[in-house]
């Protein structure tokens, strides 16, 4: 059976977008879609919206005819599925049905809708499940194989989990270059010998081995800053991010930061999980 992506999607064009995307980033392994809608009155009894309980039913049906609908449209094999489950529930049956190797939603450049999304499901799901999260801006570019791909790291000792290391094929398929980008907030002066190297080593287990590393170095007391900067200077069309399991992105990528990057991102952005470090010792702190 051909691999899988879930993708979280609701009727928006914003979610056809990044269904569309991830079709076209899963095409060189003929990836199949299976789409997710989370069908949850509570939330749209408490504020979201205002629609009256006894029209529900109805809304549901028509939900999942206009998501059939959606997956014909499509450009890869798709599916569609209305779960009723609470949010953090439905997303792992539908991770333990289809067993992906990644999860996929839009974002809204919406401030209030973007805190919304990051703090009752981006964040949930992601610990939650420790799958890799593919995160499609609603303005960003059309559909399309990544050709230059940014993976923004700091200096800290990071193991890529088995769900991340899943996508290595996936990410050698595509036609593109991968540069990695050394953040440090503040100048610490010189790097520990072999640094480099062995943030390399981590790097080289998700990445083509045929690709040469470039690291982008940007010291800058503004992360967000920097990495939204090396996207606009390396014209990256991709960014990746590590996902540390004790915080969303571990100390540098803390959630402010990460929501920072989001909201001026204006690229697709995949957070990829790392196991807990052994040795936290192994790479120099960039504080």
């Amino acid at each position: 059976m051909n691999p899988s992506f879930v993708v979280l999607v609701n009727l928006s064009e914003a979610a056809e977008q990044a269904a569309r995307y991830a079709a076209v980033l899963g095409a060189p392994l003929h990836v199949r879609l299976e789409l997710v809608n989370v069908y949850q009155p509570s939330m749209l009894a408490s504020g979201m919206a205002s629609v009256p309980v006894p029209h529900f039913p109805r809304l549901q049906t028509e939900t999942k005819d206009a998501l059939q609908a959606l997956a014909h449209r499509l450009p890869a094999p798709a599916e569609a599925t209305v779960l009723t489950d609470p949010m953090a529930e439905a997303v792992q049956e539908a991770i333990a049905q289809h067993q992906p190797l990644l999860l996929a939603m839009s974002l809204s450049p919406e401030q209030d809708v973007l805190d919304y999304l990051l703090r009752n499901h981006v964040l949930p799901i992601l610990r939650a499940t420790h799958q890799p999260l593919l995160l499609v801006p609603e303005a960003g570019p059309l559909p399309g194989l990544p050709r230059r791909v940014l993976v923004a790291v700091d200096g800290e000792y990071f193991a890529p989990s088995a769900a991340a290391l899943a996508l290595a094929p996936l990410l050698a398929s595509w036609p593109a270059a991968f540069l990695a980008m050394h953040v440090r907030p503040i100048p610490t002066g010189a790097e520990q010998p072999g640094g480099y190297e062995r943030l390399g080593g981590q790097l080289r287990k998700l990445l083509p081995i045929a690709v040469p590393l470039t690291l982008y170095d940007d010291i800058d007391h503004d992360p967000a800053a920097g990495v939204l900067r090396a996207l606009a200077e390396t014209q990256a069309d991709l960014l990746v991010l590590i996902a540390r399991p004790r915080s969303f992105l571990g100390r540098l990528f803390h959630r402010s930061v990460t929501a920072q990057v989001l909201r001026g991102c204006p690229v697709p952005v995949l957070l990829l999980p790392a196991e807990a470090p052994d040795q936290p010792d192994y790479l120099p702190r960039m504080s």
